[in-house]
């Protein structure tokens, strides 16, 4: 049977049992829309911006593992979700993004709406194609699926000229597919992991260090298994929090620039460091000539690029997170060794000193609502069981400091390129993937209003997203950094002309609350989260002054942190052998 190249994409997307596609129509995309017109098994979602579609997209493939998909037209359409492609691509997401092109005997002519879309997304996508051939669609839609959720997953572009999507051939849709150029490892080397595994039961003050890579392997569970055989402490960076449960005893807290003062001291002081997913990016690092002096560092990740790119590492092992820490853990019971269980006790003392600090403590007196205050009460309300989205700033830090997840897939954040919109249309893919569970976005007044009009989506398709806008009328992270480092000069941080967003909200179709007293933070949540129905946007109104801590400066080390001012000296530093 012969399809449409339009009628292909669509029959693609069903045989690779996609259940939404987050897109905006246009002309070189509307043969494609006519054919999504006719069936019911893949529903569109109607975003407000191509950008959303993006966001929307990466959010339902953080929260369930499954790759997200768009539509865009070409031109403005393409170039609009460019800075979703770009957060998809630094955190590693599955998404795969089917952009329309003018015809092909228009390509290179500047047709009306014609960019190079292969040529400006090249450098933010794990890999793009140009289809030329309708007998080549289908096969490429399906190294498009296979590349994107393979290895260290990423974005793949497949662009589709509009000529192509009006052609005919016989639809076969392969059933796997081979690529000579690519062959991603799947399993670490066992004689690597044996050499891992010597030096780590003979480490005397170890760190266990994971990131994404653990959520994106679904190896939460090893990875848990290992820390408590092992007994050893354990962080997470922002990426990989929930992949251990915050609640546990062997878990340090976030470490990096806003990390815990425990974390971030037992990172600087380890001897044996394990670093599981991660990238060494450099808010985990700090100044690189002052990280971890004194430790020997086995580095676990699928992507052999990221192994040695930052930091120099001793044992490197290339493999999916899942395998190697299984191999690691048969391993360890095949040799019936246990750790130097004395200089184990030695280093936990140490680190329960360093815990004793109470670095997240905060004035808790105020008769102005503290920031952290609102993401405690709200891991209170929601018993830590929601899933929560965050936009980009000091509430995000925030978030991932107080609301303590102890599942993965459940935090929702741009991390490497830290893009401000990215809450709301984000929270709305997670929301259509758990329709019966609470979806909460915590943004900040400067990030919402980059995709405030996605409420308009919310409102079409009934989403009943909560979202906490911790408004202290200022670019937050902007104002911190101009009081720290440039003598409080608040160059266009401050945030004047802002909406009333109670009203706003109700505008869109919403339900809207301000709140200006923490004695009113608790009934507002519950209030809102009650109503299952119904977006709510609470409009909290917050201290101005408030500053996240512990903050690590530029050009610091892991040991050198700006705590809390109320928070207790810090013990004095030993001697380390």
């Amino acid at each position: 049977m012969e399809l449409t190249g339009a009628d292909i994409v669509v029959r693609c997307l069903q045989d690779e049992g996609i259940e939404y596609i987050f897109g905006y129509p246009g002309g070189a995309a509307l043969h494609i829309y006519d054919a999504l017109y006719t069936q019911e098994k893949v529903k569109h979602i109607l975003v407000r911006h191509e950008q959303a579609a993006a966001h929307a997209a990466d959010g339902y493939a953080r929260a369930t593992g499954k790759p997200g998909v768009v539509l865009v037209t070409s031109g403005p359409g393409v170039t609009n979700a460019v800075t979703g492609i770009a957060t998809a691509y630094m955190d590693s997401i599955p998404m795969v993004v089917i952009s329309g092109q003018v015809p092909t005997h228009l390509i290179g002519d500047d047709a009306f709406q014609e960019v190079d879309a292969v040529g400006i997304t090249r450098p933010c996508v794990k890999h793009n194609f140009l289809v030329k051939d309708v007998k080549d669609l289908a096969s490429t839609i399906k190294k498009a699926f296979y590349v994107a959720t393979t290895g260290r997953p990423g974005p793949v572009l497949v662009d589709v000229p509009k000529d192509i999507t009006a052609h005919k051939t016989e639809y076969i849709y392969p059933k796997s597919v081979a690529m000579r150029s690519y062959a991603p490892v799947s399993k670490g080397h066992p004689k690597q992991v044996k050499r891992a595994l010597e030096i780590l039961l003979s480490a005397k003050r170890p760190m266990i260090y994971t990131g994404g890579g653990i959520i994106m392997a679904e190896a939460q569970s090893e990875l848990r298994e290992l820390v408590r055989t092992l007994g050893y402490p354990c962080t997470n960076t922002l990426m990989g929090l929930g992949s251990y449960p915050a609640d546990d005893p062997m878990f340090l807290g976030m470490l990096g620039m806003h990390g815990t003062y425990e974390a971030n001291m037992a990172m600087h002081d380890c001897d044996v460091m394990l670093a599981i997913g991660a990238r060494f990016d450099d808010r985990i690092t700090g100044d690189l000539a002052k990280f971890s002096p004194y430790s020997k560092i086995i580095h676990v990740d699928v992507d052999p690029s990221s192994i040695g790119k930052n930091v120099r590492v001793d044992v490197p092992i290339v493999g999916d997170a899942k395998s190697v820490v299984t191999e690691l853990l048969n391993q360890m019971k095949a040799a019936d060794r246990k750790p130097d269980e004395a200089a184990l006790k030695k280093w936990w003392k140490q680190i329960e000193e360093w815990r004793s600090i109470k670095s997240l403590e905060y004035d808790r007196t105020s008769e102005l609502i503290k920031p952290q205050f609102v993401l405690e009460k709200l891991h209170e309300v929601t018993a830590g069981d929601a899933y929560v989205t965050s936009d980009v700033g000091q509430h995000q830090m925030w978030a991932a400091q107080y609301y303590g997840f102890n599942q993965p897939r459940r935090w929702i954040n741009s991390g490497g390129l830290g893009t401000m919109g990215f809450g709301l249309p984000a929270a709305m893919g997670v929301q259509l993937a758990f329709p019966d569970s609470p979806v909460v976005c915590v943004t900040g007044e400067a990030s919402i209003i980059m995709c405030i009009q996605e409420l308009s989506t919310c409102r079409q398709y009934d989403l009943p997203i909560k979202i906490v806008n911790l408004n202290n009328r200022y670019m937050g992270m902007v104002r911190q950094w101009q009081e720290f480092f440039y003598d409080r000069r608040y160059s266009h941080s401050y945030m004047d002309a802002l909406p009333d967003f109670e009203a706003l909200a109700k505008a869109f179709g919403h339900s809207g609350m301000r709140i200006e007293k923490p004695g009113d933070v608790e009934g507002a949540l519950r209030e809102a989260l009650a109503m299952k129905d119904r977006l709510v946007f609470m409009d909290f109104i917050t201290d101005q002054t408030e500053n996240v801590y512990p903050m690590i400066a530029a050009g610091s080390g892991h040991n050198q942190m700006h705590l809390h001012p109320g928070t207790g000296e810090p013990p004095e530093e030993r001697e380390l052998a």
